[in-house]
């Protein structure tokens, strides 16, 4: 689980991996804990945190970059 200061230091790139990554391991340790008992259950909390922590700097360098013209 990376920290937000380690987040922010990533490229675009490797943010957007980072967040994919995460996002599967979700979904996967969600399946696991439909069909058996998790030996950690904090976990599920770990990593919707760490999706939030993610597009929440997505979503700030979106922000710091201006904004984007409309196209009609």
């Amino acid at each position: 689980m990376a920290k937000a200061q380690e987040l922010r230091e990533l490229s675009d790139e490797q943010l957007n991996f980072s967040l994919k990554e995460t996002q599967e391991s979700l979904f996967k340790l969600r399946f696991q804990s439909s069909s058996e008992k998790l030996d950690n259950p904090s976990n599920l909390r770990k990593l919707r945190r760490e999706i939030a922590r993610i597009k929440t700097i997505e979503h700030e360098r979106l922000l710091t970059r201006g904004p984007v013209e409309s196209q009609q």
